[in-house]
């Protein structure tokens, strides 16, 4: 039996919505001998299967086995035409692409006039769009068709495409550098994390500039800025400079509220620059601009009609403002006013089957237990860490493994499970030695819940004083301060110092540092 997750067609069917459905069965009727045709019969079955059963759709007697897969891949392209003819799918770029479809069948018929006007439009629709890969196939169609089609002004033509040509070709050119830069950028990210030390500082710095193409900023459109910016935020983010990466997250936020009909264009690049503009203020704790730039989001995607109503938008969506709200209390320190969000983003994941890889599934996890913590309930935090910790089908990042273990053994002592404390013990260390770049702050912690055994009732406090003072050392260090935002431990520690509760120290810290 195939995996329901693993099987395209299934979640192509359980993707659509229930007018985009109405209208597949419109299209296959649209010829009265297709209302009865295998491929309908099939996809009329899949829509009824809770998951993917391939010995229920052999057992219908739709079709033979030997003929499945056939009619999958055929069910599979019809879906995808129909799909293609949905007005909500009809966006500028599929105009453009249509357009010259159109052109490229009247140059075929030796409609030549008719084909160079269609172009003619179809190109200054891209070009006002940003859309210049397809510009440049289109000025190509055209040289192509006035080297057949003569007329007195081929000599004017000639110099005008020709000038087009080189123009879209140089801005193609930097922009696929720059996209370039910024995918390798992302990739080193995710195979070795953010920089270690100052050797790596000046390989990944040496790599950056090696590749930045030389470019006028004032020669730009709005693609190639986009680039650009990208390219310069996983670069901070790299490094650790989170107030660059804000700089840069925010030029490219602003660049869309300033041609809002890019938001539309390019909803996808309009909410990631949004979120990554969010976690670079969360990680300066730039709680004003935060509050402001989330409920700006927030009444985008809510109020407005500039977002298409696409299921990749409406995930992306529930996502960015699922996480942003809980790095809002975790800013505040109003872990007990979050409490009620939890229900709402687990009724989101659910509402989102096949649509949220695992990995982000685990970090809502990974924050859920945090609010959980930091509002008093360690036994809670425990139940939704364990769900990180136990999930054995998935490669996440090291990072928010490590921080799970670490925070569960801070719970398993906070409720007095001294027995799971010790077996936790063994097991994150065993995990921990296999990493390669354990932080200072990690071993620390390690070494400090090694030790809890061997330390008396009365001497506990002084070694919340001793490991807190060590920590402390930390906290600027540019290398080591990321740690601090998985984990508040410094805040955990002073609550164990001074008896009051980690949401009681949190919040003193943010009054004084509110801006």
């Amino acid at each position: 039996m195939t995996n329901q997750q693993k099987d395209n067609l299934f979640v192509l069917v359980k993707s659509l919505s229930k007018s985009e459905k109405r209208q597949f069965k419109l299209y296959v009727g649209r010829l009265g001998g297709n209302t009865d045709s295998k491929f309908l019969a099939l996809f009329n079955l899949l829509e009824k299967l809770n998951k993917y059963d391939e010995a229920s759709i052999l057992k219908s007697g739709i079709v033979k086995k030997a003929q499945l897969s056939n009619l999958k891949a055929h069910l599979y392209k019809q879906l995808l035409i129909s799909l293609r003819l949905n007005p909500l799918h009809q966006n500028i770029r599929v105009q453009v692409r249509e357009q010259l479809d159109f052109a490229t069948i009247l140059y075929h018929k030796g409609l030549y006039k008719q084909s160079l006007k269609i172009l003619d439009k179809a190109k200054n629709m891209a070009i006002n769009n940003e859309e210049k890969n397809i510009a440049f196939e289109i000025v190509e169609l055209e040289k192509v068709i006035e080297s057949q089609y003569i007329t007195r002004s081929i000599s004017s033509r000639a110099d005008e495409l020709t000038e087009q040509a080189k123009w879209l070709s140089i801005q193609n050119t930097i922009a696929s550098k720059l996209s370039n830069l910024s995918l390798q950028l992302y990739g080193i990210l995710l195979k070795t994390g953010y920089i270690k030390n100052d050797e790596e500082y000046r390989s990944i710095t040496t790599y950056f500039n090696d590749r930045m193409p030389k470019f006028k900023l004032e020669e730009f459109g709005f693609r190639e800025k986009l680039w650009l910016y990208k390219s310069h935020l996983w670069y901070s983010f790299l490094i650790q400079d989170f107030l660059s990466c804000y700089k840069y997250a925010d030029k490219w936020v602003a660049m869309f509220y300033s041609n809002e009909n890019m938001i539309t264009l390019n909803p996808v690049f309009f909410l990631k620059g949004n979120n990554y503009l969010l976690e670079s203020l969360f990680f300066i704790k730039y709680h004003s601009k935060f509050k402001e730039t989330l409920e700006k989001l927030e009444h985008i995607i809510y109020q407005s009609n500039l977002l298409p109503s696409e299921d990749n938008v409406s995930v992306l969506s529930f996502l960015y403002v699922a996480n942003n709200k809980l790095n809002l209390h975790f800013l505040e320190g109003s872990f007990k006013e979050g409490l009620p969000l939890v229900d709402e983003i687990l009724k989101g994941i659910k509402q989102y089957p096949n649509r949220i890889d695992e990995h982000h599934i685990m970090v809502l996890y990974y924050k859920i237990a945090s609010l959980y913590f930091g509002a008093g309930d360690s036994r809670k935090c425990i139940e939704y860490l364990e769900k990180i910790i136990n999930n054995r089908s998935l490669q996440m990042r090291e990072d928010l493994l490590c921080f799970s273990r670490i925070l569960s053994l801070v719970a398993h002592y906070e409720v007095g499970l001294d027995y799971h404390l010790d077996v936790q013990l063994k097991s994150t260390y065993k995990f921990l030695i296999k990493m390669n770049d354990l932080h200072e702050v990690q071993k620390e912690m390690i070494k400090f819940l090694r030790s809890l055994g061997d330390i008396y009732p009365h001497q506990l406090k002084k070694e919340f004083v001793k490991l807190h003072a060590k920590l402390k050392t930390f906290e600027d260090d540019p290398f080591e301060r990321r740690a601090f935002l998985y984990l508040d431990i410094l805040s955990w520690l002073e609550s164990k110092i001074e008896n009051r509760p980690v949401d009681e120290i949190i919040q003193e810290k943010f009054l004084k540092l509110k801006r």
